[in-house]
């Protein structure tokens, strides 16, 4: 029985070394050199908000003071009524680059913030299209510069990395070094040529692209999407590409209680099923050879100590360690680049967390009905 949790460990960790040395390494030893010296066309930003207020007396100053030759931001108020309208309106002749648009309607075959999406995208005056959320901070004035600076005539889109603000606790602990490997995945996979999704908090596109695929047509009654959905119908190997230069960085507040998080996990899942067959199978494979990893370990761990087989705890100790160097040598790298998102230390227990977390979701996508539908 050793010998063949041995085996059947071994067959996982492979899996899981392919996704490292054949994807995280493009991620790990990408050059961040952008050429700020690029030509610089228009940028529309847009930033969709229900009940926000609070957020955009932060948010549209620093938007308002991006160092760009030219650029608007559009920030589409769907509904509030929080008193954001009467705090644009009385205040928006202070701020040179922003506009308003106050979206009265909603439509049962298209949800709130495709429909707002889609009027900004109408209304923009230029070329490019630069998507954020009013919860969001743009780490610098040069956000909109950073971004930019990777389009060129063949890319089309412009995936950014939005981090979470760190603050105390387990929760906070736990969402940032999520979203630091969901962060690993996605660029990693679009610098590959298999891009599957990005952030809406920090991701640009030309408004050519957008309207060739007439929009969120396909999934415009889906609760989310139309970020990652999105990018599965649009991106090809050629024409999507990343930015992680520290400008281009947006930061975003997490949520503060497990239910909120729990709650806005199971919609961004949900999502997921309308993947293209390929990401589904490369994303199954690396959380699923994931959580076998720890389960054959933890077995074959235990199974060697009762039986006092120590010969396979040695093979057991190895087959564990070219893994776990390998994983945090690139995490190390990686981390860097991304503003050290996650305590270099807590990575072994980030691997763990993850296999939980891969466990526990995996199980709620099997049995839960579809979530409940909210605007965000």
């Amino acid at each position: 029985m050793a010998e063949s949790l041995l085996y059947a460990l071994a067959a996982f960790v492979t899996v899981q070394l392919f996704y490292y040395l054949f994807f995280f390494t493009r991620l790990a030893f990408y050059g961040k050199g952008a050429n700020y010296g690029n030509a610089m066309p228009g940028v529309t930003v847009l930033v969709c908000a229900w009940n926000e207020r609070d957020n955009l007396t932060e948010l549209l100053p620093l938007l308002d003071a991006q160092e760009y030759p030219e650029f608007e931001v559009i920030l589409l108020d769907d509904r509030s009524d929080d008193g954001s309208e009467e705090f644009i309106r009385s205040n928006i002749f202070q701020w040179k680059h922003i506009r308003y648009i106050r979206i009265n309607d909603q439509f049962d075959h298209v949800t709130p913030k495709k429909y707002a999406l889609t009027v900004g995208m109408k209304q923009a005056k230029y070329p490019i299209a630069l998507m954020t959320d009013a919860d969001c901070r743009p780490s610098s004035p040069h956000w909109i510069t950073a971004m930019t600076s990777r389009v060129t005539p063949d890319k089309d889109i412009v995936l950014g990395f939005s981090p979470y603000f760190r603050d105390k606790g387990m929760l906070n602990w736990f969402i940032r070094c999520e979203t630091f490997y969901t962060a690993v995945q996605y660029l990693s996979f679009t610098l590959a040529g298999m891009t599957y999704m990005g952030v809406g908090r920090n991701i640009l596109y030309k408004r050519s692209v957008f309207f060739a695929n007439k929009g969120f047509y396909t999934h415009k009654n889906v609760y989310g999407g139309d970020d990652d959905i999105f990018l599965n119908e649009v991106s090809t190997s050629e024409n999507t590409t990343i930015s992680i230069e520290e400008d281009s960085f947006v930061y975003s507040r997490p949520k503060t209680t497990w239910k909120d998080w729990y709650r806005q996990k199971t919609r961004h899942i949900a999502v997921s099923r309308y993947y293209k067959p390929r990401n589904k199978i490369l994303l199954a494979l690396l959380s699923g050879s994931h959580i076998a990893v720890w389960l054959l370990g933890l077995v074959a761990l235990l199974f060697g100590l009762i039986t006092r087989d120590y010969l396979s705890l040695q093979y057991l100790g190895i087959i564990v360690a070219v893994r776990w160097v390998i994983q945090w040598f690139l995490l190390i790298i990686i981390n860097l680049k991304l503003d050290k998102t996650v305590e270099w230390f807590s990575f072994l227990l980030m691997d763990f967390a993850l296999f939980v977390y891969y466990t526990v979701f995996g199980f709620v996508t099997l049995t839960k009905r579809r979530p409940r539908r909210t605007w965000n």
